[in-house]
């Protein structure tokens, strides 16, 4: 749709109704998008009132998918995801029921992994350099720096 276009409720309504069946979206992306089109404020409202009513919209299932499909594709940390979260406006209690979609066991078993592939990617001789260029680049994926330092120390 084009900004500074006339769109009736109901054409807004069908597109957005669309726009949120491709994948879960949080309230703040789908008034981002509306605000694009040149949607009128109080027009926003009403729709994402009816789109929040029709689970169109579900925050604590955006977070969930959120979650996962972040931490399993990108193989972010929990900070990153938290932060993004909080970037969309979703409530806390909705980013801590997304976050407990991620397994403890598996999210450890990924830091290693990332930490191996990332100690043996490094060509510095240089243990100091070589330290701090791979808490530089896990603390950069959103993992915790406790969690990142008991890697460390155990490799000793």
């Amino acid at each position: 749709m084009q900004k500074n276009k006339a769109y009736n409720i109901k054409e807004v309504t069908d597109r957005i109704q669309s726009f949120c069946a491709l994948q879960d979206r949080c309230q703040w992306e789908v008034e981002k998008k509306m605000r694009e089109w040149g949607v009128e404020e109080d027009i926003i409202k009403n729709i994402l009132t009816d789109l929040i009513l029709e689970k169109f919209i579900d925050e604590q299932r955006f977070s969930e998918s959120f979650c996962r499909g972040k931490f399993r594709i990108k193989r972010w940390g929990k900070l990153k995801i938290k932060n993004e979260l909080k970037i969309r406006k979703i409530s806390t209690s909705c980013i801590n029921k997304g976050l407990d979609q991620i397994l403890d066991k598996e999210y450890y078993s990924v830091l290693k992994e990332l930490y191996e592939k990332k100690k043996n990617s490094l060509k510095d001789k240089n243990q100091f350099i070589q330290k701090g260029k791979i808490i530089k680049y896990l603390q950069q994926k959103g993992y915790e720096n406790d969690l990142i330092w008991e890697l460390i120390n155990r490799d000793k």
